[in-house]
């Protein structure tokens, strides 16, 4: 009895913790793809990074008071609300840290006072999104008398199509803004094949992670969605392919690629539009 009921709450913390790192992806990768913020956090000076984390402390700390990115959302105690922030704000700094590795903006060359002042200017997106988690795509499990009555009647290919809809949509409102940017042709001459295989992999499973494992929008719902693509597995790579031609769409729609460049430049360029698109792509299935 014990041993499950301390396996309850492990698996509650890490569903917890898997929620809070997706709402902080949706929220912050936007920001990561920016090369001011980089410059601005290589060269803050220690005193700005500590202001920058005790700001970062306060807006979250409200912020759990109601909201927050575990399950339980009524009022919280001030001591229970400082724990949560100062895990919110551990989830803010691995994930952008990781993200920034990933992208070959930190490498072990990076000196350790710009690579500081990079993860904590990069973090404070991240950690405002990993405290607003459930306010994004919370749980709707109180409205779903009528949703489910209005959605059953849908044939298999119709759902696909809103499926693959909605993906696009999403990849759109998350990318658009950041395909006209010299972000792209930057990180794309900078990251090697290794780390492209890395980008694929991280962005299926930030894609899986928001639809199917982190409790958002009624996941179990999400789950029996009837379509073509039934299967989270294969859901989660058609919803991927599609952000990445969305992503090249848009690239080709900025003049960012042109049709006599060659494929490899086609497929650098939208590998790295891929990882944004694709985390869109994701919040745009939540929403349909």
């Amino acid at each position: 009895m014990v041993k499950n009921r301390q396996k309850n709450i492990w698996r509650s913390e890490i569903n917890d913790i898997i929620r809070g790192a997706c709402g902080g992806f949706l929220f912050g990768i936007p920001l990561l793809y920016t090369m001011e913020v980089w410059w601005i956090g290589s060269l803050a000076k220690p005193q700005l990074m500590m202001i920058a984390i005790a700001l970062m402390f306060i807006g979250v700390f409200l912020l759990n008071q109601t909201e927050g990115f575990r399950k339980r959302r009524h009022r919280k105690r001030p001591n229970q609300a400082a724990m949560d922030t100062v895990e919110a704000i551990a989830i803010g700094l691995a994930c952008s840290s990781f993200v920034l590795f990933l992208l070959q903006e930190l490498t072990i060359a990076t000196p350790l006072k710009e690579a500081l002042g990079k993860i904590i200017f990069e973090s404070v997106p991240f950690t405002l999104g990993v405290a607003l988690a459930n306010q994004f795509l919370g749980d709707t499990d109180g409205n779903n008398g009528t949703g489910n009555e209005t959605k059953k009647p849908k044939s298999e290919l119709s759902a696909t199509f809103a499926d693959l809809g909605a993906t696009i949509i999403g990849a759109t409102v998350i990318a658009f803004n950041i395909a006209p940017t010299d972000e792209i042709p930057m990180l794309a001459a900078t990251v090697s094949p290794p780390w492209q295989l890395g980008i694929i992999a991280t962005s299926l499973i930030i894609s899986y992670g928001i639809v199917f494992q982190a409790g958002f929008s009624d996941q179990q719902k999400r789950r029996q969605q009837k379509g073509i693509f039934q299967r989270p597995s294969s859901e989660t790579i058609m919803s991927y392919l599609v952000s990445l031609l969305a992503g090249a769409m848009m690239l080709w729609f900025f003049q960012k690629l042109t049709w006599s460049d060659p494929w490899t430049m086609w497929l650098d360029h939208t590998l790295m539009l891929g990882l944004p698109a694709t985390i869109g792509g994701a919040a745009g299935r939540l929403a349909i």
